[in-house]
């Protein structure tokens, strides 16, 4: 079985690994991987900058898979379903899960991060984590778990129809949000200092709003978009510490910040103007299994486009030479789908 491993830092190996094995557990199932997105966590995990990352490791935690086998207590799935994964692996007795928050699980294991994920042809994972669809694509499915995390984030802030929301940051996970802010109804700005990344916000998801902070004063321009009120909801999915303590400027008083990026390190922030304002800050974390079903109805609804998304494809034996293009800038990578 091939599958592509992360040695260390920079550096990607292609290997042939041991067959899984076809004796699943009662609530397991067995899939073959047909589309893996590549997201921002796995170029942090290239570039050696991820938190809760240990080497070598498979990565791969946004799947599109079909499943080849199911043990006798499944009855989510059967024999060929497609499915997107939900790769949180939470342990079901914890304090967060026994409050209904299993995404941060005290024992959690995030497929691709704390244990190997599905960058290879076959995986076993609890049936429980897949979420089938009778109509969406292979590169749909693997790109639910990227809109769950600015779904959850957005639920988070619990958005109200017709504020303004501040994203910072045009990433991946920052285009989730908006996907997720607009169809709440809010008033959507985009700050970022990639010319080319605002243009792709505006033309492909129909944001209002953008700033460049590169060229423009980021407060002053969002002082005007908003008539001197600043907006009441702000999301910052850089992970840079850089522009999370900026991002404390930013909110309306009795505003929210989600931080929905993270970074190894801390945060600092100047209190009174943090405190007048009364703030309420927000991590927002990985996502629950209700967004994996809310985004699929969506999408099949087709009231969520996901066609912008998927920029740059490769096969799993090319992935060694092309990964470390697709993790510089320069690149142009939205998203970068695998295909199995």
């Amino acid at each position: 079985m091939k599958a592509i491993r992360l040695e260390e830092p920079g550096r990607l190996a292609l290997l042939s690994t041991e067959p899984v094995s076809a004796k699943i557990g009662p609530d397991e199932a067995l899939v073959r991987v047909r589309r893996i997105g590549v997201c921002g966590t796995d170029i942090h995990a290239f570039k050696g900058n991820q938190p809760f990352f240990s080497y070598p490791r498979i990565l791969g935690h946004e799947l599109g898979v079909e499943v080849v086998a199911v043990g006798s207590a499944s009855q989510n799935v059967g024999l060929d379903d497609r499915c997107s994964v939900e790769p949180y692996l939470n342990c079901g007795i914890c304090v967060a899960c026994r409050r209904g928050k299993p995404n941060c699980c005290i024992n959690l294991q995030v497929l691709g991060v704390h244990t190997d994920g599905g960058m290879r042809e076959l995986l076993v994972v609890p049936s429980r984590k897949l979420h089938p669809s009778k109509t969406l694509t292979l590169d749909q499915l693997a790109l639910i778990e990227t809109l769950a995390i600015g779904c959850h984030a957005v639920d988070r802030a619990r958005m109200e129809p017709g504020e303004f929301a501040l994203v910072i940051g045009a990433g991946p996970i920052g285009l989730a949000v908006m996907q997720f802010a607009l169809e709440a109804g809010a008033q959507v700005i985009v700050l970022d200092i990639n010319p080319q990344r605002l243009e792709f916000c505006r033309t492909q998801f129909g944001v209002p709003y953008t700033v460049n902070a590169a060229s423009e004063n980021p407060l002053a321009a969002l002082q005007s978009i908003t008539a001197g009120e600043l907006p009441t909801a702000v999301f910052d999915a850089t992970g840079s510490p850089q522009s999370m303590a900026k991002a404390f400027e930013y909110p309306a008083h009795g505003g929210r910040l989600t931080f929905v990026g993270l970074f190894p390190g801390d945060l600092t922030f100047n209190d009174p103007n943090f405190h007048r304002r009364e703030l309420m800050v927000l991590a927002s974390r990985n996502a629950r299994s209700e967004d994996f079903v809310r985004i699929i109805a969506l999408i099949e609804a087709k009231r969520i486009d996901t066609a912008p998304w998927i920029t740059h494809r490769a096969s799993l034996t090319d992935v060694v030479s092309e990964f470390p293009l697709w993790a510089k800038p320069e690149s142009g990578v939205i998203k970068a789908m695998i295909e199995l």
